[in-house]
């Protein structure tokens, strides 16, 4: 985030400039227009979304639906039981409550940007605006890349979960039965793809509250569990002390809760395709913090608790192990399902998101501008395929170059989240600082992060610490550099597409001066 970045390459970007009077104008118009605009959606209920032509067809369900359908997913069902295993009981549960406190942090940042200015895209649109233009350009990159590779990698597991049931056919079948699924709930309309969030994210949420429904009946013994003759209560959870494995274990796993958290933006992105953002994403961020501290840390509560945390990572899923001690017939395949709705709901916002990426790249030109042209139903159809076939690639390359390219691409994608959290916080500050510096009053924002400077400026610490203090964990390490080096990559990617504009505008002038001269 150097100087040379926040100064703008057009006059487009004026906005950028953090002591320019005409900037303060320029946001102070900005965020009026788009308050109007907002208003006006209540009766109009198929307008479309700011200066696009994307239409605002979720609602606030789905906005609640679609934060919590990001984050759940195979972690918490099957990769669980690994993490009480390095952590312990105490020191996993201390990791999840201090990775919700981080992502809540960055949400309520992330609630006033979006309810001041509801853009699709909006991340890189707020660091392009609030930091500058080059750093809007590598917060795109990075979130494309997030979704991009968690796409392929999506599309492989549902064809080995279908495995299960049917072991004799080959596995790129059910992929691309996947994809195909996926890619038409998307090309369908934005509400298509809401209500098919919908629909996959409360299968998974009902499964939790199932899961510490009847664990917590076995915990206190009204439900019998194999292997206990008596209650077994909270026992396990203490047995071999708070932190048996030390606590250097319980920061590695902080590390991985903030990777697992990621999705929760999400709102962020739907934004600008919500009808009445002003009180749906205020409404989804409030609720984001008890619900991942009641379906995470009660899932891990009941694991701990009925599965001694050694065995908890062993063999199958945690969900899995308590459901057969309890007795539960067809346990297994009950998770597989659950699991594979995760699936499809994970690859279902990630191609969303990815599309969305896409298309305000083309919309705010850094990429053609055809990207950003929609159909008739609202879907950038151009941006969606090219989103698809980046899933697609990263499919490939996991099988082809697994070793080398695909490990790359995991590694990049695992920071890349918490370099937009990042991003997020810090534009938050610049903005709230902007807005009063232009004569207005913190009365006027719709909504208001809370606890302003402290909760932003937290937020902001927490995030580079869980980005920088990765360098001690010896098996993530090699993810720090190389995201590093990819940020540097792309930096220099827009300056050296920035240098090559302003010479073709410059040869251009020159041609038209000559044709000028010669004519007159």
């Amino acid at each position: 985030m150097s100087q040379s970045d926040t100064e703008p390459t057009d006059g487009t970007h004026a906005a950028t400039q953090p002591h320019s009077p005409s900037s303060n104008v320029t946001l102070q118009s900005s965020c009026v227009q788009q308050r109007q605009h907002v208003t006006d959606t209540d009766h109009q209920t198929h307008d479309h979304a700011l200066h696009t032509n994307l239409k605002r067809g979720m609602e606030s369900r789905h906005l609640q639906m679609i934060s919590l359908g990001g984050v759940i997913g195979t972690g918490l069902f099957l990769s669980s039981g690994y993490t009480i295993q390095q952590a312990g009981p105490i020191g996993t549960i201390l990791a999840y409550g201090i990775g919700a406190l981080i992502v809540y942090l960055v949400m309520l940042t992330l609630g006033e940007l979006s309810v001041a200015m509801p853009v699709t895209g909006s991340f890189h649109v707020y660091a392009e605006r609030f930091i500058g233009p080059g750093t809007g350009f590598v917060i795109a990159i990075q979130y494309w890349l997030t979704w991009t590779v968690a796409l392929g990698s999506e599309f492989t597991a549902a064809g080995l979960l279908m495995q299960r049931w049917f072991p004799h056919t080959p596995t790129w079948i059910w992929s691309a039965a996947c994809i195909m699924l996926i890619f038409t709930a998307n090309a369908l309309s934005v509400r298509f793809f809401a209500e098919a969030e919908f629909v996959f994210a409360s299968i998974k949420v009902f499964a939790i509250c199932a899961f510490i429904a009847i664990g917590m009946l076995a915990i206190v013994g009204i439900i019998p569990i194999a292997g206990y003759e008596h209650a077994p209560m909270f026992d396990n959870l203490i047995k071999d002390g708070a932190f048996p494995n030390g606590f250097m274990p319980v920061f590695a796993t902080i590390l991985t809760v903030n990777f697992a958290f990621s999705g929760t933006e999400l709102i962020g992105v739907t934004a600008g395709e919500t009808r009445d953002p002003e009180t749906a994403v205020p409404k989804a961020i409030h609720t984001t913090l008890w619900r991942l501290v009641l379906f995470f840390i009660g899932s891990i509560v009941v694991m701990c608790a009925l599965i001694p945390w050694r065995q908890a990572g062993v063999g199958e899923s945690p969900f899995v192990l308590v459901f057969n001690s309890i007795g539960i017939p067809y346990a297994a395949d009950i998770m597989n399902f659950v699991v594979l709705t995760a699936v499809l709901s994970a690859s279902n916002s990630g191609l969303y998101a990815s599309t969305r990426m896409v298309w305000s790249m083309g919309h705010e030109g850094m990429i053609p501008r055809w990207f950003a042209k929609t159909n008739r139903r609202g879907v950038p159809m151009l941006a969606l395929c090219a989103a698809m076939a980046g899933g697609l690639l990263a499919l490939l390359s996991s099988v082809i170059a697994a070793s080398t390219v695909y490990l790359v691409l995991v590694a990049l994608s695992g920071l890349s989240a918490v370099v937009v959290w990042i991003a997020i916080a810090y534009c938050q500050i610049v903005f709230r600082r902007r807005w009063l510096a232009a004569g207005h009053t913190t009365d006027e924002l719709k909504y208001r992060t809370p606890g302003y400077p402290y909760v932003s400026w937290a937020a902001f610490i927490l995030c580079t610490a869980s980005f920088v203090l990765v360098i001690f964990d010896k098996e993530q390490r090699f993810a720090l550099v190389a995201e590093i080096v990819f940020i540097v990559i792309c930096y220099a990617i827009y300056y050296v597409q920035a240098w090559w504009r302003r010479q073709r505008l410059a040869r251009s002038s020159a041609d038209v001066r000559e044709d000028f001269a010669d004519n007159m």
